[in-house]
């Protein structure tokens, strides 16, 4: 139950979660270093003009400022006082919490291209914020996982960036998911085929919306867009269309006027598709003409995955930006990734039942407190177990049986040693399995082969 100490949005995790959080990380991080990625680490805070001019103007309102030190509202003038939240930010704020992972990326690498071999891939793990109303699924403060490849235009860095998705989503055993791919310069060419009074960015941001806001109303912010009906019933049947990636891209081509963007799009598609057809993955690929990804700075493929088994949204999602560097004055630069959330992944595990059930074990061994002489000796066999990677504590305090006994309950201690004065004169251990109530007296050489045994 949340407090008013906390911040909506802002989460904290118990230590069972954190477990959970882990293994998901373990397999992700594992799999970034399989695929040949080295870590990074970026800053939190980035300047305010590295983020705007990134995201979209939709995205751009997600931005989390931090004013500037000192009272400027005190020191401003009355023109200043007068000025809309949108021309007062830059003012009174030179700071921003990061949006995302790619562009502090795309920062590092600016600065840092005389040490970088490229083509370089990259892997970060970090909190990122977003001003967004907090919701399930939708955090203000939450975890990517990204992976990316920077310095090459090859295609078949997006061909190893699905099988990469492919991999990490077989080891988490995550079914029923799909892999949804696009083009920009597809939807480039798609926009281009129909006359409105919408700019490429703003019709974007209307068809990002089609998840969300069904057919019915993006096609009513299309017709206000200044799209014809007949367009907005073509562009639904689009989107609407069953079948496999020639099979859309033949529709495509019978409905549309090709153009260049169009052509340029489906080529680049078909390289991947025809590359992946041969991998025999795991998941389903897809092609979606409604991938928008609301982010201004992709130009050319797209992802998101997705899992028909639950309603958290988008699991994974990336695309190529080529002109990314270039706010970092460094021209010529194409790169292109993938971004795992870390938050919706264990929602989905959960949902599924699917973490492993030794993950919510708590205290393998507890070692009750008799005194002194007692804990000195029970001390020494817990160093040893450490040392075997086993997990044992001593309970602190001398205090009743039975209240030691309640505390290994409540952290649903595996077993609980007993050393007292005969114990330490026979040189064994009294050893009580929680579960089961059975208890013995054994020696350490036979608790370790138990231990052996078990693993």
């Amino acid at each position: 139950m949340k407090s008013n100490f906390s911040l909506s949005g802002m989460p904290d995790f118990a230590p069972f979660q954190m477990k959970r959080r882990q293994y998901v990380l373990s397999i992700i991080e594992k799999k970034f270093i399989v695929f040949g990625f080295s870590p990074i680490s970026t800053s939190l805070v980035e300047k305010r003009s590295n983020l705007f001019g990134s995201y979209g103007e939709d995205g751009e309102k997600l931005i989390f400022q931090i004013l500037r030190s000192g009272d400027y509202w005190n020191k401003a003038s009355p023109k200043v006082k007068k000025l809309t939240s949108k021309t007062l930010s830059p003012l009174i704020s030179n700071k921003s919490l990061r949006y995302d992972l790619t562009v502090p990326f795309a920062r590092f690498i600016a600065e840092n291209r005389a040490s970088i071999s490229f083509p370089f891939r990259r892997y970060e793990i970090g909190s990122v914020f977003r001003a967004d109303r907090p919701q399930k699924g939708r955090l203000r403060q939450f975890t990517q996982c990204d992976a990316d490849i920077i310095g090459s235009q090859s295609l078949w860095l997006e061909v190893d960036l699905i099988n990469l998705i492919s991999t990490v989503f077989n080891m988490l055993k995550l079914k029923d998911v799909t892999i949804k791919i696009s083009n920009r310069k597809l939807l480039e060419g798609i926009f281009e085929s129909f006359s409105s009074n919408l700019n490429f960015s703003q019709f974007c941001i209307v068809i990002d919306k089609l998840d969300k806001a069904g057919f019915d109303k993006v096609g009513e912010l299309l017709l206000d867009g200044g799209l014809s009906k007949k367009d907005v019933i073509i562009i639904k049947n689009l989107f609407l269309f069953r079948g496999s990636f020639l099979e859309k891209k033949d529709y495509v081509m019978s409905q549309l006027n090709i153009n260049t963007k169009l052509k340029t799009g489906f080529d680049e598609l078909s390289f991947i598709f025809d590359k992946t057809d041969y991998m025999l993955l795991n998941n389903s690929i897809e092609l979606d003409f409604s991938l928008a990804r609301g982010l201004d700075y992709y130009t050319g493929s797209i992802f998101e995955v997705v899992s028909s088994s639950n309603n958290i949204g988008s699991l994974v999602g990336g695309g190529r930006y080529d002109q990314l560097t270039e706010k970092f004055n460094l021209k010529n630069i194409s790169g292109v990734g993938v971004s795992f959330g870390l938050d919706r992944l264990c929602l989905a595990l959960e949902e599924s039942n699917l973490f492993p059930k030794e993950l919510d074990d708590s205290l393998k061994f507890l070692f009750i407190n008799f005194g002194e002489s007692e804990a000195k000796v029970a001390n020494s066999y817990i160093l040893k177990l450490r040392d075997l990677g086993v997990s044992a504590e001593l309970y602190p305090e001398s205090l009743k049986l039975n209240k030691q006994m309640s505390y290994a309950n409540k952290r649903d201690v595996k077993f609980v040693i007993m050393i007292g004065e005969e114990e330490i004169k026979k040189d064994k251990l009294t050893i009580k399995n929680m579960l089961s109530g059975v208890q013995e007296l054994i020696s350490f050489k036979q608790l370790i082969k138990k231990l052996r045994i078990g693993r």
